[in-house]
């Protein structure tokens, strides 16, 4: 089915009845009578594909059909692979939730947004509990003020039914979530690399001290001779 679909956007070869087409290829494009571009194609055993029926004139290629086919569908694969795909993952509160179990829901929501998700946190009044929604309320506002920095609020709480809403999206594109063996890998290769600079400065200097010329370099030297020099006029005198 969706190769008969991906068929249906293209046509080809006696389907283009269009006067000229725009050939588009490697060496750059031309402008080509449409029986022309066929006898082109049929010299070079390929199809004459079009690729953009709307451009004036259309756009077309010289291309093995089964091969663009193949090339299209696979461009749309890599294309959904990059796609962030975002979820939506609830957080469930009661209207007096202990501070303990505020902390862990609040870490978890932290997670779910660095990682690009949505979160819809939500209270849940149970029979005579619907008297505390004002409480219900504050406890979803705090939980927004504790996620500002990763998640910004879509929808301020609203009551429906027996459940107060509250929609939070990630501030930024979700990140794929490393394991503690990936953390550590690349822990290990940061402290490697700065060991290894560290290493090589050292040896640098190192180098650079064994260079230096005894008893002060050539500074001293220069002063020593310009020292004796005067000596010896001294003494001629």
């Amino acid at each position: 089915m969706k190769n008969d679909k991906l068929k249906s956007q293209y046509r080809i070869n006696e389907q283009i009845r269009v006067r000229e087409v725009r050939i588009v290829g490697d060496e750059g494009s031309s402008v080509v009578p449409t029986r022309d571009a066929l006898n082109m194609a049929h010299e070079q055993g390929v199809d004459l594909v079009e690729i953009s029926p709307n451009a004036n004139p259309p756009v077309c290629r010289l291309i093995d059909y089964s091969k663009f086919l193949y090339q299209q569908k696979k461009r749309q694969k890599e294309m959904k692979a990059k796609q962030v795909k975002v979820e939506v993952k609830e957080i469930r509160f009661g209207p007096q939730t202990d501070e303990h179990d505020y902390q862990f829901k609040l870490k978890h929501a932290k997670e779910f947004l660095e990682e690009g998700n949505k979160v819809r946190a939500y209270v849940f009044f149970r029979g005579r509990s619907i008297l505390f929604k004002e409480q219900g309320e504050v406890l979803l506002l705090r939980f927004a003020n504790d996620l500002e920095e990763v998640g910004k609020v879509e929808s301020m709480p609203s009551l429906e039914g027996k459940k107060m809403f509250l929609y939070l999206a990630p501030k930024k594109a979700g990140t794929k979530k490393m394991s503690q063996q990936a953390r550590d890998r690349e822990a290990a290769e940061t402290e490697a690399k700065e060991a290894k600079k560290a290493q090589a400065q050292q040896a640098s200097k190192v180098e650079s001290e064994d260079e230096m010329p005894a008893n002060g370099g050539l500074f001293a030297n220069a002063k020593i001779s310009a020292d004796a020099l005067k000596k010896l006029t001294e003494d001629k005198d």
